[in-house]
């Protein structure tokens, strides 16, 4: 079985006393995977909303790969609070050879820094139709996967409990 290791991250900001995050909504026809190579595609007919995620390049830490992510993803800069959890998982390639992969994503909670949400480049929008930011309290709702929805369920928890934030 292959193995990924891929990172991204939870970025939040306060705004008028709420937690935004920043959420990325896939393409309508996008790889089956962030990660995917980009002429793998499959139809999608409804709004596919996720974190920022990827794989961690060679020579490149978890963190540094997650930051990456999300600049390239939402064009916005962050910066470390704490490491969430990683989120372990087996899925199929859709494409190519159809091999299982086993795959490890570590989530970091992160603070937006500087930049604009969906200032990204046009070859990013072969994955990212657009970032844009939601409101965190919403976000386990609004997520399309249960390990990303849990990532948000974290974030918020640990803001809670670390008022200073």
């Amino acid at each position: 079985m292959v193995r990924e290791i891929s990172a991204g991250g939870v970025v939040v900001r306060q705004k008028d006393g709420d937690w935004w995050m920043a959420a990325i909504e896939l393409p309508k026809a996008s790889p089956s995977t962030t990660d995917a190579p980009k002429q793998a595609t499959r139809a999608k007919t409804k709004t596919v909303l996720c974190l920022p995620k990827g794989l961690v390049d060679g020579g490149e830490n978890a963190l540094d790969g997650a930051l990456r992510e999300v600049r390239e993803e939402t064009g916005i800069t962050a910066s470390l609070i704490t490491k969430l959890a990683d989120v372990k998982y087996v899925y199929v390639r859709s494409w190519g050879d159809g091999e299982r992969v086993f795959k490890i994503v570590s989530f970091y909670l992160l603070r937006y820094e500087s930049g604009r949400i969906d200032d990204i480049t046009d070859d990013m929008r072969i994955e990212v139709a657009r970032a844009k930011w939601v409101r965190l309290e919403d976000a386990p709702k609004l997520l399309a996967y249960r390990g990303e929805k849990q990532m948000a369920k974290q974030a918020l928890e640990y803001l809670s409990a670390h008022a200073a934030f």
